[in-house]
């Protein structure tokens, strides 16, 4: 298989369908589940990935539809040899701030031992990252976020041993108005190598201005996925993000900025 391990706060998570602290149970037929995609349990056991992915995971809220399976189903195509199965190891947790993700904090030791535990069944592709809206909370944690972040990607790299691990974050797409900015600035200004920055700005949101909606959700994996493509030299993708960075008329904004050795 080919692993990529899902992290961050709630929009990784998945608030998609999410109203009233009740999911809807609408699943796109872009994140239908397919034999070729498992997940990784809470228990450590691989199983048919479907939606919510998180659902045993970021336990305290109602989980619905993230970027998880429309990233798969968006790869799987892509990957080397045919017939490859893609394996995602949902680590999400909402309403978590940056902190909370450093080296020796709960979330931190249990997303790498989940990675470790996974790439006993395959290789790890690269962490998917989505995080930022808590930290848009606090002026503090806004003007750290750039360095706490860099810190993480370097944790986390040593700590599974591979230097040369692919991020692909999300740039927020909402938050406190106070800070987004600054938040968004930390994480486009990232400076490190295999690094990937999609930004969600323009993507919408649910009626709480805070999550996005289904819709985004198929949207974000699909980006998510060409990012992965960009990382990997795929020419199609190359193509695909010219045209869509070039399209005015696009109703979303993707931007990427890549950072390769």
């Amino acid at each position: 298989m080919r692993i990529f391990v899902l992290s961050g706060q709630s929009n990784m998570a998945g608030r998609g369908g999410v109203h009233h602290r009740h999911w809807d149970g609408v699943v796109p037929p872009e994140c239908a589940p397919t034999p070729s995609v498992l997940r990784l349990t809470a228990a450590l056991d691989w199983a048919e990935a479907r939606e919510p992915l998180h659902a045993d995971i970021d336990t305290a809220k109602t989980c619905g539809v993230g970027p998880g399976m429309a990233f798969a189903r968006s790869v799987l195509p892509r990957l080397d040899p045919p017939g490859s199965g893609v394996g995602l190891v949902p680590c999400a947790v909402g309403g978590t701030a940056i902190r909370e993700w450093a080296r020796g904090e709960r979330l931190y030791d249990q997303m790498v031992r989940r990675a470790r535990a996974a790439a006993d069944c395959g290789e790890i592709e690269a962490v998917l990252w989505y995080q930022g809206e808590s930290d848009a909370d606090s002026d503090a944690a806004a003007a750290a976020y750039g360095a706490n972040m860099e810190r993480l990607i370097a944790n986390v790299r040593e700590d599974l041993g591979m230097p040369h691990l692919p991020f692909i974050q999300v740039a927020l797409a909402s938050g406190n108005k106070r800070n987004i900015e600054k938040v968004r600035k930390a994480q486009l200004g990232i400076n490190l190598p295999n690094v990937v920055t999609v930004d969600a700005i323009g993507l919408s949101l649910n009626e709480d201005h805070l999550h996005l909606t289904t819709e985004s959700q198929v949207k974000l994996g699909e980006m998510l996925a060409q990012a992965y493509g960009l990382l990997i030299y795929d020419p199609h993708d190359i193509r695909l993000l010219t045209a869509l960075c070039c399209k005015a008329a696009t109703s979303w904004v993707f931007n990427v900025i890549s950072r390769r050795l």
